[in-house]
Parts: structure tokens; C-alpha cells; sequence
């Protein structure tokens, strides 16, 4: 076997690099998520709030704040989905080393918009990462530019391993961590740390089921590389790992499971709604393994690294209504109303007397098989499970001049 290429030693000297730069994030215990997922206990490390709302500048600024002089003055090109940009950008400003990064079509607005703003010049260039990261290759050896690697290089990994030092030093009960994998860099770091730690702790990754690459690359011989990518979790929607992170993930990840983008939502629902905090989906990713039944977590303490809070709120908000769905506590349904405007009054008071809440309301365009005296009418409506929800549609069909034509709780 391999030896890891990052040392505990290497990352012992990240977080003196990065020490004034990154903020040490809380570890925030959930105790309806540990009974969700049977855990004994579940801590939530949040790096949805480290400075740029990832842990990416962790390993950004240990990487350029070891660049020569002349790399530094060649100034730094690096391809993102959008949180590695914003830590070479922010990494770039502290260092007063000029930025470019390229990003793919994918990349949320937010995202653009925030590395900008930390002075970089942003290139919108390829329709997935993989084309991204071609191009500011291509670029970096015509123009003679520092390529920074988002996760394929000993100093990145080095540099998110201090999440590791921080798990163990603010949960140090952890049996389980549960961490996502798109390049393998943070993972690699973290595990790096966890299979150095006193007690045994098992480190499993988590990967969108439209991107799942990293199993096969870990339990065979060479890399595995997807063909295209099909996940909202686009913070980790790379097609394959490099050789740097394969072999160190080889020696530190135990695990790798996949989850759909159906119950990564429905994390990011709860963990806005339960614990108060905004996640990116590919961040949510290792809390929706952890509610799923991927793995046995049963009466371990579950350390889960939610590893980004960037999102456009639109984005968030079509995310959380996909999640009531996958949590059946969403429906929607057509109604035909007499006498319309007056029965919307009905409709909305009924909607309040069963405790819903009524979230979308319009009238609907007329099809050829409405009633031609009723006006078509469609509804959004949030409750707290499919029963509850079937009670609201039951008393709302009751009502008089109120019709419910066509339902669906999921």
C-alpha cells in the first residue's frame, strides 16, 4: 500500500499558516437528527459559516501563501464551481495576488457575484467543471499564470485537514464522520486527521447519485471518470478524483454512498427548518446519507461536515419546496371554485382553521376539461405529513362551491 502524501505533521502546519485567516467553525449538536438517524449523538461541523461560506479558503490560502515570489507575481488562475473560487479570490486579496478564476455554466449567480467581489476577474467558460478546469489549464500555460488546483494537490488537502484537527478537538466522543467527495480534497484532509486520532473512526464519503465516481476509483485499480454529470449538488458534481486524492482517499475513506438529489433537498429542508442553518446542497449532501438508510449509524456519535452555505435564496427556496415534497409534507392540487372571488375567502380561512399554511394560490389557465361556470384554481399547501394534508384537501372538497379535481402529495 501507498503511503498518504499529506502528513498529520503538514496539516499540524496549515492551521499555523491559516491561523488569524479562517475562522475555527462551530460543531453544533442535533439531537432530532440523531434521533432521524438513530446516532447516539450528531454534530453538525458548519463551515456554511467560515469566512466565504465554505471551507475551501482553508486550503486556498495554505496553498498560495507558499507560493514563491515569482508565482506569486505570475499571478493565480484556478477553475471552480464556485467555492473554490471565492477561496483563491479572498486568499488572492489577503495576499495581494491577482485572481482569475473560471467557472462553469452551472455556477450559481451568488457565487460569481461573491468572487468578484473579492477582486477577482471571473471567466464563465464550459457547461460542466471538467471543461472549466481544461480551459484555465490551457490558459495557465500560455500566459504563464499559477494554476491553483481545487483539491489535487498536497497543500489544499493539507489545508482542509484542519477541519479534522477541529472535529476532533470539538467532538472528540466522534465514531463516524460522514463527509462529501467531489475532487477527494477535503475528505483526504479530514480523513487524514480522523485515522491518525487515538480511537477508530470511520470516515465515509458522500456523493449525489448523478455523480457518483469515487466508489469505483477507491475499491479499484485505476480512476474512474463519468462521462457528464447530472446532480443540483453542483459544489460536487466533478466527473472523477485525481492522483493525489485517490491515493490518499484510498488509505483514509472506509466508505462511499450515494444519495439522490430528492433527499439532498429534503437536508437542506431540515436543516433550515430544525437547525436554523442555509446549506448548499452538495454541504446538505452528508446529512441526507446520514437520514437515509446508506448507513448504520446506530447508537454512534456522527460527526457530519456541512461543507458550504453558498446559494442563490431562489435557489434555496425551490430546494426546500422540493424537500416538503420528498418529506410528503407538500402538495399541490387544482380546484374549482363557484362564485369566485368569494370562495377564495373560503379556501384560504378553511386552509388556516386545519393549521396548513397556504403557499401558493393563483388561478389556473382553463382547459378543455373544466367546467365552463368554475374557475380553476391551484394551490400550494405545506402541512406537517401526508394525513394531515389529506384532512386539509377533504375539508376544503366539503366546502360549498369548492371542488378539488386533481391532487398530488408527492
Amino acid at each position: 500500500m501507498s503511503r498518504a502524501r499529506v502528513t498529520l505533521e503538514e496539516i499540524d502546519s496549515a492551521r499555523e499558516r491559516i491561523d488569524g485567516v479562517v475562522h475555527r467553525t462551530p460543531l453544533d449538536t442535533s439531537r432530532t437528527f440523531a434521533e432521524l438517524s438513530g446516532a447516539a449523538s450528531v454534530g453538525l461541523k458548519l463551515e456554511n459559516v467560515q469566512r466565504t461560506g465554505s471551507f475551501k479558503i482553508r486550503g486556498a490560502y495554505n496553498t498560495m501563501a507558499q507560493l514563491s515570489p515569482d508565482e506569486r507575481d505570475a499571478g493565480v488562475i484556478a477553475s471552480s464551481a464556485g467555492n473554490h473560487a471565492q477561496g483563491v479570490a479572498l486568499a488572492g486579496d489577503l495576499l495581494d495576488v491577482e485572481t482569475t478564476i473560471v467557472v462553469p455554466e452551472v455556477t450559481p449567480a451568488a457565487k460569481i457575484e461573491a468572487t468578484r467581489g473579492y477582486g477577482a476577474e471571473v471567466v464563465v467558460e464550459g457547461d460542466i467543471y471538467e471543461r472549466s478546469y481544461e480551459y484555465a489549464l490551457e490558459r495557465a500555460a500560455e500566459t504563464g499564470e499559477t494554476f491553483v488546483h481545487p483539491f489535487d494537490d498536497e497543500a489544499i488537502v493539507a489545508g482542509q485537514g484542519t477541519i479534522g484537527l477541529e472535529l476532533l478537538e470539538q467532538y472528540p466522543e466522534i465514531d463516524t464522520a460522514l463527509v462529501a467527495i467531489g475532487g477527494g480534497g477535503l475528505i483526504s484532509g479530514i480523513g487524514t486527521v480522523l485515522k491518525a486520532a487515538e480511537r477508530d473512526v470511520r470516515v465515509i464519503g458522500v456523493q449525489p447519485e448523478g455523480a457518483a465516481h469515487a466508489k469505483p476509483s477507491l475499491e479499484g485499480e485505476g480512476i474512474h471518470e463519468l462521462d457528464d454529470v447530472d446532480t443540483v449538488a453542483e459544489g460536487i458534481a466533478d466527473t472523477r478524483m485525481l492522483e493525489t486524492t485517490v491515493e490518499i482517499a484510498r488509505e483514509v475513506v472506509d466508505d462511499v454512498v450515494s444519495v439522490s438529489d430528492r433527499e439532498i433537498a429534503a437536508a437542506v429542508t431540515l436543516l433550515a427548518e430544525r437547525a436554523k442553518t442555509v446549506a448548499e446542497s452538495a454541504g446538505a449532501a452528508p446529512l441526507a446519507a446520514a437520514l437515509s438508510d446508506r448507513t448504520d449509524l446506530e447508537g454512534e456519535h456522527v460527526g457530519v461536515v456541512i461543507s458550504g452555505g453558498n446559494v442563490n435564496l431562489t435557489d434555496h427556496a425551490e430546494l426546500t419546496r422540493t424537500g416538503l415534497h420528498e418529506l410528503e409534507r407538500y402538495t399541490e392540487a387544482r380546484l374549482a371554485l363557484e362564485g369566485w372571488p368569494t370562495a377564495v375567502s373560503d379556501v384560504v380561512e378553511t386552509v388556516a382553521a386545519e393549521g396548513a399554511e397556504l403557499d401558493v394560490l393563483e388561478r389556473a389557465r382553463r382547459t378543455s376539461v373544466d367546467h365552463p361556470n368554475r374557475t380553476p384554481v391551484t394551490i400550494g399547501l405545506e402541512g406537517s405529513g401526508p394525513e394531515h394534508l389529506e384532512g386539509v384537501l377533504a375539508a376544503l372538497d366539503a366546502l360549498e362551491g369548492v371542488s378539488v379535481v386533481e391532487r398530488s402529495l408527492n
